[in-house]
This record gives structure tokens, sequence and C-alpha cells, in this order.
């Protein structure tokens, strides 16, 4: 019979709580920057379940080849059928896999994998805006990373230069047939957008114009 072992118990808890605490820093960490779709309940109790049972499920297996096949064919049943949105949310589900496996062997491993990405996601935003500062960019927007962006939609007969050089153009749409060229500029700052909205809502070479806010 197995004597049980208090201290491996409390470093199985401590173990737990920190791999939990870890998923949800990330998620608080992604809504701050904001990449908003992880600001929902399904994607918060993910963050702090997945890490916990990637852990439990590296302890079961440890040491045991026959229960590790075993285990490898009952989670083959499961497949998940949610679409990942982007590449970007792929791996923060292979971090919390592997922060989970981290917690299971040494605690530290767990922790500074999740520091690892915490401080990558944060710093790379502030290091995006100091680079819009010197009116520079070292991004492109998507739309549909889960940003509310604002968006202006610019159509006209001619190339505009002053648009073409704009930092916040996302893409060009050039229709050969009809000879219009469109323009779209993106940001999450409404005032950036508004701003060049205003500057070319009266521009002669302008045939349409479309400004839409994202509140």
């Amino acid at each position: 019979m197995e004597v049980f072992n208090i201290n491996a118990t409390t470093n199985i808890i401590i173990a737990t709580i920190s791999a939990g605490l870890c998923g949800l820093i990330i998620r608080l960490a992604l809504t701050f920057v904001g990449q908003m779709w992880a600001n929902t309940y399904h994607h918060t109790m993910s963050y702090i379940i997945l890490p916990v049972v990637t852990m439990f499920i590296t302890f079961l297996i440890a040491g045991n080849v026959a229960l590790a096949l075993g285990m490898i064919g009952a989670l083959s049943i499961v497949r998940f059928r949610n679409p990942v949105k982007n590449p970007f949310e792929l791996v923060i589900f292979f971090s919390l896999i592997t922060i989970g496996i981290g917690m299971a062997i040494k605690i530290k491993y767990g922790i500074a994998l999740s520091l690892f990405v915490v401080t990558t996601i944060i710093s790379c935003q502030y290091l995006e805006l100091l680079f819009k500062k010197f009116g520079l960019s070292i991004f492109s927007i998507s739309f549909d990373e889960g940003i509310y962006l604002n968006v202006l939609e610019v159509c006209c007969e001619e190339k505009i230069e002053q648009l073409e050089k704009n930092n916040f153009l996302n893409h060009i749409v050039i229709d050969k047939n009809k000879n219009l060229i469109l323009y779209r500029l993106a940001s999450n700052n409404k005032s950036d957008i508004k701003k060049i909205y205003e500057e070319f809502k009266d521009n002669k070479k302008v045939s349409t114009i479309d400004f839409q806010a994202s509140q």
C-alpha cells in the first residue's frame, strides 16, 4: 500500500495552482494588448484548465509506457472542431500545453515559459507604439485579429501618393475594368483615421469615401 506523502501532495497542489494562474495571466495579457478574441468566458476557462489538465496527464503517464500508449489512444478519440482564428491562437494553445508539461517536470520551467510568453506579448505591443511615434510600423494590421478597428475606405480613379505612403494603409485594391483604386486604412485609434477622413473627404480625386468607426 502506497504511503500518503505530504510533500508530494503539497507539490502537486502548488503546481496545479501555478499552472492555472499562468494560464489566466496569459489570457489577461492578451486582452491587455487588445486581442479581444480571448476576452470570453470560454477562452478564460480554457486558458486556466488546459495547463492543469496537461500537467495531470503528464503525471499519469510518466514512467509508464503502457499507460502512455493507452492515453494516446484515448486522446485520439477527442477531436477539437472549433476553428482556430489565426496561427497566433494556435501558438497560445500549444504554449499552454507546454506550460502544463513543464509544471509536471519542474514548476520553474512552467513559470519561466509563462513569463516569456507574457513578456513577448506585452513588449511587442509597446515596441509597435514606439515605432509609430517615428512614423514607422512593425506590424501589418489584420482584420481577423480580434482588435476593434476603425476603417477608412477611399475609392478614386487615380493614385493618391499620400495614401499609398500612409502608415495606416492596410491594402490596395485595383479594379482595372472600372478604372478604380480602393485604399483601405485601419487603426485601433479612432482619431488617427478620422484625421485622414477629414483631410480627404473633400478631395477632388476621391470618388467615394467611407469611414467606419468601431464605437
